[in-house]
């Protein structure tokens, strides 16, 4: 009988929408959950997939800087750092694109920002690793119905591969469900157990510590 060491590794690859699972923890009041270690998450997510000796690749996390508030911006700049010193993900940005609505009641100008580009290079990504066969089951980590087209064709173009939705809350979707090989909830155990320390230093040394509010 072969041993685990002798089997095929099964790579698997996962790829996370930052705001999709941040807006989804916000709207279930597990704003205690901001500071999570995505890393840790993503290894136990990948020893879900349903096959023999699943090994995670690559961790992607995709996202965009915001510019305002002040201290939203800091605590989102202090949590990438924290991610980037913890290792093992790979950050890919978009960018906010502020336009402007007039107000109704009072007649003046208010600002509006909009994420760009977040659906796009998570598409990219996923569609390059599968043609240079770097993954045999990628975990989206988001529920945004824009991704089907994508899944749809890596299913259609790489039949050996397969496609896995973890949702997060308050993001269900059904096109995406049926889009992928398989899907599933992630539970509130998987977001507590896999939390950041309180307080981690950077390989410079400075100490961040994770905000107030976040708990």
């Amino acid at each position: 009988m072969s041993s685990i060491k002798d089997m095929k590794p099964h790579k698997v690859a996962v790829y996370i929408d930052g705001f999709n699972v941040y807006f989804g923890l916000r709207k279930q009041g597990w704003k205690y959950y901001y500071w999570l270690d995505y890393q840790g998450l993503a290894v136990k997510l990948a020893s879900k997939v349903d096959v023999e000796n699943p090994i995670l690749v690559a961790t992607k996390y995709f996202t965009s800087r915001i510019s305002t508030p002040f201290d939203k911006r800091k605590r989102q700049s202090d949590y990438f750092e924290v991610l980037a010193a913890r290792g093992g993900i790979d950050f890919y940005f978009g960018n906010y694109k502020d336009s402007h609505y007039d107000c109704t009641r009072c007649g003046g100008k208010n600002a509006l920002s909009n994420e760009k580009q977040t659906d796009v290079n998570i598409a990219v990504q996923m569609m390059v690793d599968a043609y240079e066969n770097k993954f045999d089951t990628a975990i989206l980590i988001g529920g945004d119905s824009d991704l089907v087209p994508p899944i749809r064709e890596i299913r259609r173009l790489f039949p050996a591969k397969r496609v896995m939705c973890c949702f997060p809350p308050n993001r269900f979707s059904n096109e995406v469900k049926n889009a992928t090989n398989a899907q599933m909830f992630i539970h509130e155990a998987d977001y507590k157990n896999n939390q950041l320390p309180d307080e981690i230093r950077k390989p410079d040394g400075y100490l961040v510590r994770c905000p107030d509010t976040w708990k």
